[in-house]
């Protein structure tokens, strides 16, 4: 009686793991890395990352116990201009020869009265890890493509302080001010599809 109660709860275990938790990678051909930083006080210049990676592990239960981990290639950063972009690879910059990845890993995640998530935690660019809060919007509901597959999306924002980072390279304008903002807005358009097996 003992084996079967134990039985019966270890299968209990799998089936409520089954039931409220789920696993969900970034689909990067239908999703966006980006940001936005100010140029010369008068405009934003805007860019995004190529070549990234994402999990999404999900409790369905209890959102807050969700985690949330991303990769992202440093060296892929686009602007629209060769020039710039060699820029910011440089030690300038992201110094992508040293420091080739930027990293988000989750800590904690709150639910917002709004339905959206403020999600929590180390973002690391530049070899320097800082706490960062992303504000997250509601998961979509999940919907089928024509073939079959299931899709879900969200979007997320976060600001930064590049200096925090030690991105601290600059040049100051003659009638003030300087060539680029230190505040960097970060952007993320996310589609998620079901983690392989």
């Amino acid at each position: 009686m003992k084996k079967a109660s134990l039985g019966f709860f270890a299968a209990a275990l799998i089936a409520a793991g089954i039931a409220f938790g789920s696993e969900w990678d970034v689909d990067a051909s239908h999703s966006r890395v980006g940001f936005s930083v100010r140029h010369m006080m008068v405009s934003n210049v805007k860019g995004s990352f190529t070549k990234y990676t994402g999990a999404l592990n999900l409790d369905d239960k209890d959102v807050t116990k969700s985690t949330l981990n991303v990769d992202i290639d440093a060296a892929s950063v686009q602007t629209g201009d060769e020039k710039r972009d060699a820029h910011l690879k440089s030690p300038d910059f992201f110094d992508v020869a040293r420091f080739p990845k930027l990293t988000f890993v989750s800590k904690k995640v709150e639910k917002r009265g709004d339905g959206g998530l403020n999600v929590t935690g180390d973002l690391t660019i530049h070899g320097v890890t800082k706490s960062t809060v992303l504000g997250v919007q509601p998961l979509s509901n999940e919907y089928k493509d024509p073939w079959g597959g299931t899709h879900r999306g969200t979007t997320a924002i976060a600001k930064i302080n590049r200096k925090d980072f030690g991105l601290t390279w600059n040049k100051g304008l003659e009638a003030g001010g300087v060539l680029v903002g230190e505040e960097v807005s970060i952007e993320l358009e996310i589609e998620l599809i079901p983690k392989k097996k």
